[in-house]
């Protein structure tokens, strides 16, 4: 029924009506208890007396309690009528404390009557006190009737609405990655999992420096994957923070294996195994020569990512390109290794160029640099070429020399009969130079692995923006067939901005599967909250004006985890969402919750850790001698092509 000016006015007058249909009860009660005090007053009358007789009949006045219950009744129904002006201010305990005041007060008046202090005082004490009672249950009833309760101000950060149902299942197979977790739900604590229970479509985890990314999230990877006989392949920023946890954990579960998994470490500050990542058992095609000198020269120029494709970016790449090549096509590949490839470059240009055309195959590579020599257009060609030059320059270290010129072993890692796990470390303060070198070494790894009918593997790259290789997505895209999970670990999608351009950054954070996310701030924050979508939520708001109060409730659809949630994350405490199979669906794939670490059985696992053992006790002038070896290896060739 519609709400009219005229409904209103009638249900009033009906209110009204009941209300004074109980004032008339309660006085029709003093007349008849108080009959001799009106007597004295004069306020009796012959017909009223009658009307009096007639009603007592009915039993109203048996006892003090009937004709009070009654007029009782009719002013609790005119109260529960009454559409007072709501008041948010109004408080319930005072309403309460005034309509019990009045309740006890008006029932209990009547004992006034048997005190012995003469009847009409005790009657004017009656009528006042039981009059005092029925105001101030009328008081209290009127305040309930204007009562308004209101959540505007109990949840100010609005947790209860933008909480819900999360996964509480532990859906786990041979792949996944289980995290147990706790959330809220309408202000209860329940326990839950993050099952990335497909992680060859790829993990990315963000989340600012100290948000915990290494401490919940990394390290139960690595420890779950190598548990269930993944081979590895770990980049490990902060060396050996993450390398520790993966040798202890092959130690704890190297009888998964079907063939034990070999261990090794790529490090230039401490020398442990040495591996040519130009190993020319692997380079098939001269694309892959390509491939690795894009890799290390864009790796060494951050800046020329953003620019590829221009003739001074694409220039050096080629001259790289033509060096490597020819060393994997003399005496098969014999000197094909990176400390070669730098003190090849070395040469001058009438002895390199005369010594690169005793190759057919790099002719086309070559010939705009030796026609730029010819001309004596030696600006262009400084342009060319000594980008390139002096960037691979940076390189030459007797260390790095040393470990990249030795082959203890191939980067192959999922071959079924060779598994391997495989530990590359940088250093912070050097990071510019290793960067390229590791690069190129995750660009080969990825080459091998990503290929059919291998075994099982895991590619873990901490603080992912430090390293460079090309081809990123297309492995994201396409390794799932081939059981390669790819796990990325930023601190920000501007530092993926900065380091990789805005194109490639894009792709990275759409084309993956599963995010797990802490703290981060402005743009990644919006993007996440958008991945995320929206959840119903109630709304609440109050109408204010000199006549009355209104209160409205709605529901709408409002982001699950805003923005400014996210970048007020805790320690620990991440948003996200995972993938999943056909053979095991997630409903509810979106999760806020916090991961929950054993701290005390993690530093009692950290504590009996074995350290990774010595391999090689390498002497000063060993790497020295290997320095000059390679030297005196590229004037060898020299004088062997040229005499």
């Amino acid at each position: 029924m519609a709400h009219t000016g005229e409904n209103e006015q009638a249900l009033q007058k009906i209110i009204d009506f009941i209300r004074l249909l109980s004032l008339v009860v309660m006085m029709i009660h003093f007349y008849f208890y108080c009959h001799r005090a009106f007597e004295v007053w004069g306020l009796t009358h012959s017909i009223a007396n009658d009307l009096l007789g007639n009603i007592s009949r009915t039993g109203l006045f048996n006892n003090f309690y009937n004709s009070k219950l009654l007029a009782l009744c009719f002013l609790v129904i005119s109260l529960v009528g009454a559409k007072g002006r709501k008041d948010d201010t109004i408080s319930l305990r005072l309403a309460a404390y005034l309509g019990i005041a009045g309740l006890v007060t008006f029932l209990f008046a009547h004992f006034i009557l048997f005190i012995h202090i003469g009847v009409v005082l005790a009657c004017c004490i009656y009528i006042a006190i039981t009059a005092i009672g029925y105001g101030l249950m009328l008081s209290g009833g009127t305040l309930l009737s204007r009562l308004i309760k209101l959540n505007l101000g109990k949840d100010i950060f609005n947790k209860a609405n933008e909480s819900f149902p999360q996964e509480e299942r532990l859906l786990e197979n041979e792949y996944s990655i289980n995290l147990p977790a706790v959330y809220t739900l309408k202000g209860q604590k329940r326990k839950s999992w993050i099952n990335v229970i497909n992680p060859f479509r790829s993990l990315l985890v963000i989340g600012t420096p100290g948000a915990g990314k290494s401490y919940f999230v990394i390290r139960h990877i690595i420890t779950q994957h190598i548990r269930k006989s993944f081979t590895m392949f770990l980049y490990d920023f902060k060396y050996d923070d993450l390398t520790r946890i993966a040798y202890n954990a092959l130690l704890k579960y190297q009888s998964r294996y079907k063939v034990k998994p070999a261990f090794y470490v790529i490090n230039f500050d401490v020398i442990y195994h040495r591996c040519n990542p130009l190993d020319p058992a692997t380079m098939t095609d001269i694309t892959d020569a390509t491939e690795s000198s894009r890799t290390i020269l864009l790796g060494l120029n951050r800046d020329w990512i953003k620019k590829q494709g221009d003739f001074f970016v694409e220039s050096p790449i080629n001259f790289l390109t033509a060096m490597i090549w020819f060393l994997r096509k003399y005496e098969d590949g014999r000197y094909c290794t990176l400390p070669h490839v730098i003190e090849l470059m070395q040469l001058d240009y009438p002895h390199l160029f005369k010594l690169l055309r005793t190759e057919p195959e790099i002719e086309v590579l070559i010939n705009p640099f030796e026609s730029a020599f010819k001309n004596s257009a030696m600006e262009q060609l400084e342009g060319q070429v000594a980008s390139a030059k002096i960037g691979m320059a940076r390189l030459s270290s007797p260390q790095l020399y040393y470990v990249l010129s030795g082959n203890d072993f191939t980067l192959d890692i999922n071959n079924p009969e060779e598994p391997k796990i495989i530990c590359m470390g940088n250093n912070p303060q050097k990071q510019q130079i290793y960067g390229a070198v590791l690069s190129l070494y995750i660009s080969r790894v990825i080459k091998l692995v990503n290929k059919k009918h291998q075994q099982k593997s895991s590619l873990v790259f901490d603080e992912f923006p430090t390293i460079y290789f090309n081809g990123i997505d297309t492995l994201m895209a396409t390794a799932r067939a081939n059981k390669v999970a790819t796990t990325l670990a930023v601190q920000d999608y501007s530092q993926l901005k900065k380091d990789y351009g805005r194109d490639q950054a894009e792709v990275i954070m759409n084309i993956v599967g599963n995010v797990i996310s802490g703290q981060v701030v402005g743009e990644t924050s919006k993007l996440l909250s958008e991945r995320f979508g929206k959840i119903v939520q109630e709304r609440e708001s109050v109408s204010v004006n000199a006549s009355d109060t209104s209160v409205s409730r709605s529901t709408q659809l409002d982001s699950a985890i805003p923005p400014s949630k996210i970048a007020s994350l805790s320690s620990g405490e991440f948003v996200g969402t995972v993938s999943d199979d056909p053979d095991q669906k997630i409903d509810l794939k979106v999760f806020h919750a916090e991961i929950i670490n054993d701290h005390e059985a993690i530093r009692a696992e950290e504590s009996s850790y074995k350290p990774i053992p010595v391999i090689r006790k390498i002497k000063e002038y060993e790497i020295q001698q290997n320095y000059f070896k390679i030297k005196n290896d590229i004037q060898e060739i020299l004088s062997a092509k040229l005499k």
